[in-house]
């Protein structure tokens, strides 16, 4: 066994983010449900989600340069510290009586913000982790995927069960509990110098991590965008994401509920579907831990994305179809799913330096989600429109076209090329056109 066990840094990052992304998904089940019943009404359920996502992805964008700076194991023990604080705090006050709506969108608010930077610096912290353990990285960042599959489909079920036994205020004082411990693995875990070690800052990087003023700010989170409009291949793979990210938020909030409820199947079995695509994606994501490494990354990537996309659609959009088949067709779809992430994420380990992750990492994570906020209204409205299955057939011809023609691009051809070599640290960063 202790030949097989997993490295302590690595260890340490996949534990800090199975608990503290549990504590995540139980308060995404205990904050909106609290809100409903203590007032009743949906649109302040909206707000108060509306206030916690915002601050997450806003600060998550902006804390890159910041992130790189003074390292990623301090901002994610201040993020889950304060995540614990804030949502400690909200049952507190709840239970004294002293938690006005506008009190507890604050403390929603502190949360987000707290968990943007806290969740990017966990996930950049897994190369080195990786170099640490001499564990390929197509396996570290097939781990990771896995307790991140794992958390999503425990920390739902666990929070609804925790909120109908005992009431929404227990899911927030379990997320802070779950928040907590995530700042424990990580003190204890994880080496003083984990994420700076390695970021060995450039000549020109150390100039302006010396610079307190806001120029100095600008000037590094300029140099994560002149770093990235210099990757065609990582280019091309977000904007692959960005699509099939809003295509995916679509499916999830707008035409997978009206499949259920028009086909008569109801919530019951689009709910089993869609759990049971989850668990087949945590298998999925088991074997690429255990196969990626050796296999050639461009064909399997994008016979993946084709196989775990379309035809989740294509199945819905047929009048009739057996639940069998829907089972049939999400299971494989999970299960091709769960090789996507660990390819995805080797390939920009290998490609950003490491005293850049952080910037560029914020960046790549904003351009893949700008879609999901409008993914819904554009459903909608198309559903409206034109009808479910027009829709469906649609959505999954334009998955099919952009994976496609992102496989047929001449930069995906360099997936495999800096396979083992990723950089350790910029040789030199590129400064921002225009003086920026």
């Amino acid at each position: 066994m202790a030949a097989t066990a997993l490295p302590r840094p690595l260890a340490g990052v996949l534990a800090a983010v199975a608990v503290s992304l549990t504590g995540t998904r139980v308060s995404a089940i205990a904050v909106p449900w609290f809100v409903l019943v203590t007032t009743g009404s949906p649109v302040w359920t909206g707000v108060v989600a509306f206030a916690e996502m915002a601050p997450y992805v806003v600060v998550k964008l902006m804390a890159g340069p910041l992130l790189d700076r003074i390292g990623p194991r301090r901002v994610s023990l201040a993020g889950d510290v304060v995540s614990a604080g804030a949502a400690g705090a909200i049952a507190l006050l709840h239970a004294l009586s002293l938690l006005p709506l506008g009190v507890l969108a604050g403390l929603v608010a502190v949360i987000g913000a707290a968990r943007g930077p806290g969740d990017l610096a966990k996930s950049i912290m897994v190369p080195e982790a990786a170099d640490l353990g001499r564990v390929p990285l197509e396996r570290a960042t097939g781990l990771m995927g896995v307790v991140e599959r794992l958390a999503q489909l425990v920390g739902p079920i666990a929070g609804g069960a925790m909120v109908a036994a005992l009431g929404a205020p227990a899911g927030l004082a379990v997320s802070a509990v779950c928040f907590a411990l995530g700042s424990v693995v990580v003190a204890w875990a994880l080496p003083h110098g984990m994420g700076r070690r390695a970021a060995a800052p450039s000549a020109q990087s150390a100039q302006s991590a010396q610079e307190d003023g806001p120029d100095g700010y600008w000037r590094r989170f300029g140099q994560g965008w002149a770093f990235l409009r210099g990757q065609p291949l990582l280019l091309v793979l977000i904007g692959t994401v960005a699509v099939t990210n809003l295509l995916d938020a679509a499916f999830a909030q707008v035409l997978g509920p009206v499949w259920a409820e028009a086909s008569g199947n109801g919530p019951a079995i689009w709910g089993l579907s869609r759990g049971f695509m989850g668990l087949t994606a945590i298998g999925g994501g088991l074997v690429a831990a255990a196969l990626a490494h050796r296999l050639r990354r461009r064909p399997v990537f994008f016979a993946a994305f084709l196989v775990a996309g379309p035809p989740q659609y294509l199945i819905l959009a047929v009048d009739g179809v057996p639940v069998w088949a829907v089972l049939a067709v999400f299971g494989v779809g999970g299960f091709c799913g769960g090789f996507l992430n660990p390819i995805l994420g080797a390939v920009t380990y290998e490609r950003v330096p490491r005293d850049l992750l952080g910037r560029v990492g914020a960046l790549q994570t904003s351009l893949a989600f700008s879609g999901i906020p409008v993914a819904g209204v554009l459903a909608g409205a198309a559903v409206a429109a034109a009808g479910p299955a027009p829709v469906l057939v649609a959505c999954g011809v334009v998955y099919g076209l952009t994976t496609t023609l992102a496989g047929l691009h001449p930069a995906a051809r360099d997936m495999d090329r800096l396979r083992g070599q990723g950089p350790r640290a910029s040789g030199a960063v590129p400064e921002p056109a225009g003086g920026t």
